[in-house]
């Protein structure tokens, strides 16, 4: 059997998509029976070796990089003349040639979608996923062998969208941490550690998007800082933001730090240089030390630096708006940390084992469960995350995924009985 994954970016620019679709390939088939095909970006240099033992081909784009056309990627994929298509993400060229190569060959097209038919994610650039959809989307995944989705929640919002098609729900996967990173120690020398001097660190780390809902976490962080912020030692807590920027979106978190007059530290790595810069109107006002700092900029985090923010953390917060199923929760709990997180995460088995507390997306609601959380004393919080541990150990690790994975695949190209993942869907009984 030969499979091959379609997508956009094989690097960190896909954001969760990155850890989950390599992870995926790498567990789920040997490396003869897998071809990885990917679009040329400014990260694929320093991330392409992750990929190993694969060996992902790269194409460069032609023309606008949101499109996404890369000449050579339709002609790469017939060349390797899979049994099996499986396009992980939608709204772009790698769609498209998934669906041409289907229209010629007649064989099996499998779609992960990721959380982009979440209707929050279909009102964002609205018009233009219209335009997708009548030219090619809709027909792609009306002939789809199979759709695959994370949740028990995208399951639902799948056919809510229309789809008639087999649906398997697998979830994404995690590698757990060795157990002595996983409880903090040797993160003393991280940044984070520098900057929290000893205070409680609450972290959200993730793309800096609207989606991920971070005005009303800001609001709600001013207030609980009014009232005082402090755990049952008295201790000061820190709220970290860690991730990329995406549209200027930490430019206006910044501005609107100010406007609730949240003392904010940039923090920005380069090598062994940090520099940290203070907003102009807090630093003519307050003396710049990271002892009166509210809220950390902590900028993109990978490989080693984003291991030590999740060991230096002492809770993590996800107050998204619209996810599949987020990479940063199951991390955070292969850390052994608490969260808060909303139901839009769609991991209502962390909410049922006491891993997480969830909140509202408004900022009062915010406020209540990081009041809720804080006010904890550390046994109580250390118990939550060791549950959360528990259960992405026994839930979600990739081998057990993998294999998962591998007999859906086996299932779409051979037939028999379907796997227990698979939903078909059931036929209206006539009156």
């Amino acid at each position: 059997m030969k499979v091959a994954y379609l997508m956009d970016s094989v690097s960190r620019k896909s954001a969760g998509l990155f850890e989950i679709c390599r992870r995926l390939a790498q567990t789920s088939c040997n490396t003869d029976e897998i071809t990885v095909l990917g679009m040329k970006d400014e990260h694929t240099n320093a991330d392409i070796n992750e990929w190993a033992p694969l060996r992902p081909k790269i194409f460069h784009i032609v023309g606008p990089r949101n499109f996404g056309y890369a000449p050579g990627y339709a002609q790469a994929l017939a060349s390797s003349a899979p049994d099996i298509v499986h396009v992980h993400g939608l709204w772009t060229y790698h769609s498209l040639a998934g669906y041409l190569w289907h229209c010629r060959t007649n064989r099996p097209l499998m779609y992960s979608a990721h959380g982009m038919l979440d209707p929050w994610a279909l009102r964002n650039a609205q018009w233009k996923k219209r335009l997708v959809r009548a030219l090619w989307e809709d027909a792609a995944h009306r002939r789809a062998a199979c759709f695959h989705v994370n949740s028990e929640a995208e399951h639902l919002t799948l056919r809510r969208y229309g789809m008639r098609n087999p649906v398997c729900v697998i979830p994404n996967g995690i590698d757990l941490p060795e157990r002595i990173q996983s409880l903090g120690f040797g993160a003393q020398d991280s940044e984070l550690m520098s900057i929290a001097r000893g205070r409680k660190v609450l972290l959200y780390l993730g793309r800096l998007h609207p989606k991920k809902n971070l005005v009303p976490l800001l609001r709600a962080w001013a207030a609980a800082e009014k009232s005082g912020v402090r755990s049952p030692d008295s201790k000061r807590w820190l709220l970290a933001i860690a991730g990329w920027s995406q549209g200027g979106y930490e430019g206006k978190l910044k501005r609107l730090a100010n406007e609730l007059g949240l003392s904010f530290l940039e923090v920005r790595g380069r090598q062994s240089t940090v520099r940290t810069q203070w907003s102009e109107e807090i630093a003519a006002n307050t003396a710049a030390t990271t002892d009166l700092t509210s809220v950390a900029f902590l900028g993109p985090q990978f490989g080693a630096d984003k291991d030590a923010c999740y060991r230096t953390c002492d809770a993590f917060i996800l107050p998204s708006l619209s996810e599949g199923l987020p990479m940063t929760v199951l991390e955070a709990w292969a850390y052994g940390k608490p969260v808060l997180m909303t139901p839009e995460c769609n991991l209502p088995e962390g909410l049922a084992v006491g891993a997480a507390v969830q909140i509202g997306t408004g900022s009062e609601e915010i406020a209540a469960g990081v009041k809720q959380l804080t006010e904890m004393d550390d046994d109580d919080r250390k118990a939550m995350g060791a549950r959360g541990r528990a259960l992405v150990a026994e839930t979600f690790s990739w081998p057990r995924i993998g294999e998962q994975m591998r007999s859906v695949y086996e299932w779409v190209v051979g037939g028999g009985t379907a796997p227990e993942t698979i939903t078909l869907r059931q036929r209206r009984a006539r009156r």
